[in-house]
């Protein structure tokens, strides 16, 4: 039976290791939120550093402690970039985090994440859509196509997405994080339902991108379903008590910003959540 308060004790130590190291965490990312990406990640403690080309994706690759890939924004050198990048962290067996926006959208962009079956992201993040997309496109149980996706944003439920999300967790050995009004994360074994966040996330650009982000902070030092769940849930405790804060969207992510850098491990630890055993 899963222990909650060693759950927590894990998520603390996670917080704690993140705000004495500052590790590294680099980004192959969306251009349209790459500053907040970055922000995020220096807010709860790590260090950014995004690129493009493939020597510098393989660079932070062996040097930097977990990678970020967010498909959110290709271009054609990324033909190159991200199969290389995440090969070389299979290969080295570092951790790496994938979030697959805007699956469907293209063909190079539906191309490179066919690719990445065989690399197995130690966490994928998305929302319900991109989830049940991904895990069609690689030939999972749970998965369908991608009329559900619409853009950046899901169509689906995130309860609809959690046999896709445990079959995918099966298949990477990693872990998967579903963003939604209620989050899931799942090992493939066990499901968290975190709570909190706010209505201001979907008015905002980013939140979800720089999740990712930070994700990949915590995958430097903590296993990769500790990971998503510490992410998730200092995502949601921020995203609550910025919104006690705002006037708006605008106020809402400098609020935001300053609440994620605020968070004690204690707090984050302590954000509400479920246990439900596979």
């Amino acid at each position: 039976m899963v222990n909650k308060k060693d759950i927590k004790n894990q998520v603390i130590k996670a917080v704690e290791t993140v705000k004495q190291t500052n590790p590294m965490a680099g980004s192959i990312t969306n251009t349209v939120t790459i500053n907040f990406v970055a922000n995020a990640q220096l807010a709860v403690g790590g260090a950014a550093a995004m690129v493009y080309f493939p020597d510098e994706g393989e660079f932070l690759a062996k040097a930097g402690g977990a990678t970020y890939i967010n498909m959110g924004t290709i271009f054609p050198i990324y033909e190159q970039t991200l199969p290389h990048t995440a090969k070389v962290l299979h290969d080295t067996g570092k951790p790496w985090v994938l979030d697959p926006v805007a699956i469907g959208i293209g063909a190079l962009r539906t191309q490179l994440l066919q690719q990445f079956k065989e690399y197995k992201p130690s966490v994928i993040r998305g929302n319900a859509s991109e989830i049940i997309a991904l895990a069609g496109l690689w030939g999972l149980d749970g998965g369908t196509g991608v009329s559900n996706v619409r853009g950046v944003d899901s169509t689906d439920s995130v309860i609809a997405a959690k046999a896709a999300a445990i079959e995918l967790a099966k298949h990477t050995g990693g872990a998967v994080a579903v963003s939604g009004k209620t989050d899931l994360i799942t090992d493939g074994s066990i499901i968290v339902f975190s709570y909190g966040g706010s209505d201001y996330m979907e008015r905002i650009t980013g939140s979800g991108c720089s999740l990712g982000g930070v994700v990949a902070v915590y995958a430097t030092t903590a296993s990769p379903f500790i990971a998503a769940l510490t992410a998730t849930a200092v995502y949601n405790l921020a995203g609550a008590r910025a919104e006690d804060k705002a006037n708006g969207p605008g106020s809402f992510q400098v609020q935001f910003l300053d609440e994620l850098y605020k968070a004690t491990a204690e707090d984050i630890a302590n954000n509400p959540f479920e246990i439900e055993e596979v």
